[in-house]
């Protein structure tokens, strides 16, 4: 009964269709190829082996009045398509018309019919969510296959598509539990539906108009003179298009219905108006679920058009198909002023010869690119550089018809990643090398000088007096001096020399190239040494008023020491400090017995082995605070408690126990014992829960399996690792950087944080500074001690704290001891600092105590 009752209505709808006819006979016969795929009631192969169904008959038709002799081609819908590209067929009905089969196909105007897609089930489809999981049946290569895989992905379902190439088969594999829902369109669906035990459901989507389809730019007759008969039919109520309708609307129904139900022909008016209900509650359905899409749909737009990068769609010619508003506002065009168009109407020969070569690439490949691409804009001059990231857009088939981009402008990426090298690199004043530049600089002239058998020397230059000019005339002045030093020593070395800042009113000249003669070289370097001099003795002016200036000069020569450059640098050092001693303008080569420093380094390694052993060092705390003063951390610092020369400075010997190795013991000693601290404080009620930062040396991080010592004391210890902190340094970035990110990354995987800290003083690049696994970033306290009175220094905490913010990095302050350093950081987006305004290193029980004390006062109990 309810199966005969939808064949009824179905027949109903066919009936209310609008169409028109019209009559015109060919001058001649031709044979036409129609391709016949079973669909149904369109379109199947009748029983003397001529099209029939709804398009084969109106084809009959009119072919009868073109003379026309039609030959059917069996095949299955894939096959059918692929003939027709082939042109081994001339003719294929029931082809819904889209923009992509456009390109590959040709279509009349008038559409031979209208029809939507539906889905088919024993149960109910509502909504696209309901088909998340399901197992769908439907045609494939066909049009709803493609849009559902779009409407899957938009609205963020999986469901698995069981393709087959026939309508029958969809709705067989749902019958036999193959498939949970099966796709058709409605004209075969509504017709074969109750044959399966299926049922329409709510889900409609997709309606389209069907033609007849050529290949390409052939037989453009055929669809003119189909044109011509749709056109004069359609206007006929009594022509052979509605008799067609009418006749396959209805047919095969009356033989199904039980005699005793045609007395209910009687209640047709009643069905149609129970058709009309449906349709109506149906439309508002189908208008709440397309408001749905329209909203998603704007939203995602929305999103398109908030994106700071050019997107853009091209065809295989390479023509824009879309571009979103960024793109446009880029190139300085419209929408309508781009689509269209190539890159040819906006870019240089070259540089349109680089773009569509990246894109041919991606058409050719089918693979995704990325590339960087430097062009200049429309109207502009200026060069900008572009990262661009290609992928190909693919028909279901697997066929591409076009490609999507998104260009990203990385100027400014690359003019801030200049910056950093610039501060990494180069000093900021005098633009000369820096300390760091200069190491790797004379690391180098040591290994060549010992290539080449010959002989180079550092000399160490420091300047009298500076400190005075700070104090009389201020930084500025002291900055001026520093330039026109290093502009009139840079006049008077060759390419031999290497010139370079270390800091303060510190130089260093590397000399490379002398001669391999002891006695020629000092010869050399005395003479050199005393230009020197002479050029800093001539007066300088300063706020248009003379100033002397003077200096002092160490020499080491490589060939007199077993060093590296560190050493090299140290003994020139101590050379000055000597000449320093022996009065202004004087100049002092290193001497043997200035050992006695080596020595003490040499006491002090030993030293360092004594105390690892008796559990001299331990760990004092420095708090790190926001700007209410309320508790974000604690850093430990290592003291050593020498049990004849009370508490020894770091300073004196870490650099000792980095360059003996010693330091990788020690750090794994101290790393312990801060576990340990961290566990004891889980008792405590105002430390529990506080990350600790643990210093780590480049020696550390660079052994093969620093990760799993961490984890191994962690274990050991029963310390958490969300409380752990390692603070890292830029020098660990200058050799194995894969092998120092992948460390650090197994560490986060074990919930440790890190930390970079002294940023800003040392080896800085963007591209691994990105790749680290980072969480805060540390400014030196040597820019901030200054920050108040040197417009350099707050100029690079500027630089760090943007570079910080725009990574969504932490960013924390050292060496704050004043109440204008906090004012003038967090003015900045600084608001996290540790120093001594706050509270100085302090041991455990110290540390406890003082934190008891500020709650005292600050009446919490």
């Amino acid at each position: 009964m309810k199966t005969c009752l939808k064949r009824l209505m179905s027949g109903l709808i066919c009936v209310l269709i609008p169409l028109a006819s019209g009559q015109l006979r060919a001058d001649e016969t031709r044979l036409v190829r129609v391709g016949v795929y079973e669909n149904p009631p369109k379109i199947l192969l009748g029983p003397d082996g001529q099209p029939s169904g709804i398009f084969g008959e109106l084809l009959r038709h009119i072919a009868d009045e073109e003379d026309w002799q039609l030959e059917a081609v069996s095949c299955n819908w894939k096959a059918c398509l692929q003939q027709l590209s082939e042109g081994q067929i001339d003719l294929l009905p029931d082809v819904a018309r889209t923009p992509e089969r456009e390109g590959w196909l040709g279509f009349h105007d008038i559409p031979a019919l209208n029809s939507w897609s539906r889905a088919y089930a024993d149960t109910e489809i509502e909504s696209p969510l309901d088909l998340d999981g399901k197992r769908v049946a439907l045609l494939a290569g066909s049009v709803q296959l493609s849009y559902l895989r779009g409407l899957a992905e938009g609205f963020e379902v999986k469901p698995i598509f069981v393709q087959v190439d026939s309508y029958p088969k969809a709705f067989a594999a749902v019958q036999q539990g193959e498939a949970d829902v099966a796709f058709s369109n409605h004209f075969f669906g509504d017709y074969f539906a109750p044959d399966y035990g299926l049922e329409g459901t709510a889900l409609i989507f997709q309606p389209s108009r069907l033609f007849f389809a050529t290949p390409l730019a052939q037989n453009a007759e055929l669809l003119s003179r189909i044109d011509h008969w749709l056109g004069v039919w359609r206007e006929d109520k009594r022509s052979v298009y509605h008799d067609i309708l009418s006749h396959w609307g209805e047919a095969g129904q009356a033989a199904e219905l039980p005699r005793w139900l045609q007395a209910l022909l009687a209640g047709a008016v009643l069905l149609l108006s129970m058709l009309v209900a449906f349709v109506f509650l149906l439309r508002i359905q189908v208008r709440s679920r397309t408001h749905i899409l329209a909203t998603r749909e704007a939203q995602l737009e929305g999103v398109l058009a908030g994106v700071e990068s050019c997107i853009f769609n091209k065809d295989v010619q390479l023509r824009y198909t879309y571009v979103n508003p960024f793109f446009c506002k880029t190139m300085g065009q419209t929408e309508a002023g781009l689509l269209g168009r190539t890159d040819a109407d906006l870019f240089s020969a070259e540089e349109v010869e680089k773009i569509h070569s990246a894109d041919r690439a991606v058409l050719l490949s089918g693979e995704r690119s990325v590339c960087e691409e430097v062009v200049r804009l429309p109207g502009s001059q200026e060069t900008r550089t572009f990262l661009s990231v290609r992928v190909p857009l693919k028909l279901a088939d697997g066929r591409i018809w076009g490609l999507c981009g998104v260009s990203t402008d990385i100027t400014e990426t690359y003019r801030q990643q200049e910056r950093i090298h610039q501060l990494a690199w180069y000093d900021s004043v005098t633009h000369l090398p820096n300390r760091q530049r200069l190491l790797q600089e004379l690391a180098g002239a040591k290994q060549q000088a010992e290539d080449r058998k010959q002989d180079g020397a550092v000399l160490f230059i420091d300047l009298d007096h500076f400190r005075d000019l700070n104090d009389a005339q201020g930084y500025a002045a002291g900055d001026e001096l520093l330039r026109q030093v290093a502009a009139r020593l840079t006049d008077r070395v060759n390419e031999r020399f290497t010139l370079a800042r270390l800091g303060g009113d510190e130089f260093v000249l590397l000399v490379e190239g002398l001669e391999a003669t002891r006695e020629q070289a000092m010869n050399e370097l005395q003479q050199l040494a005393q230009a020197t001099l002479q050029a800093l003795a001539e007066p300088f002016i300063l706020k248009a008023q003379r100033h002397r200036c003077g200096g002092s000069i160490g020499i080491s020569l490589f060939s007199d020491l077993h060093e590296d450059a560190e050493g090299l640098l140290r003994c020139a050092e101590l050379a000055m400090n000597d000449a320093k001693s022996a009065g202004s303008n004087c100049f002092r080569f290193f001497d043997p017995s200035m050992q006695a420093q080596v020595q003490h380094r040499a006491e002090l390694e030993a030293g360092i082995r004594v105390g690892m052993e008796q559990g001299q060092f331990e760990l004092w705390y420095q708090p790190q605070y926001d700007r209410q003063q309320q508790l974000l951390g604690l850093e430990a610092l290592v003291r050593w408690r020498h049990p004849e020369k009370g508490l020894i400075s770091p300073a004196d010997f870490i650099p000792v126990a980095e360059e003996t190795g010693l330091i990788v013991p020690l750090g794994d000693q101290l790393l312990e014992q801060a576990c340990q601290q961290l566990v004891h404080w889980q008792q405590h009620s105002q430390l529990n829960g506080v990350p600790v930062a643990v210093n780590i040396s480049a020696r550390q991080i660079h052994t093969a399996d620093f990760a799993e010592r961490v984890c191994a004391v962690l274990d050991r210890t029963g310390a958490s690792a969300n409380t752990l902190e390692l603070e890292v340094t830029e020098s660990m970035l200058v050799k194995d950087v894969e092998q120092t990110i992948d460390k650090m990354r197994r560490l986060r995987l074990r919930g440790v944080r890190f930390s970079l800290d002294d940023f800003g003083t040392g080896y800085s690049s963007l591209i691994f500074l990105k790749q680290l696994p980072l969480d805060k970033l540390k400014i030196d306290q040597g820019f901030v001690r200054d920050l108040l009175s040197d417009s350099n220094d707050a100029a690079i905490v500027k630089t760090v704290v943007a570079l910080g913010q725009s990574m969504d990095l932490t960013v924390l302050a050292e060496g704050v001891e004043t109440r204008e350093h906090c004012d003038a950081l967090a003015a900045m987006g600084c608001y996290e600092y540790q120093g001594y305004y706050f509270s100085k290193p302090l041991p455990p029980a110290e540390l406890e105590a003082r934190l008891a004390e500020q709650v005292v006062e600050s009446g919490t109990l």
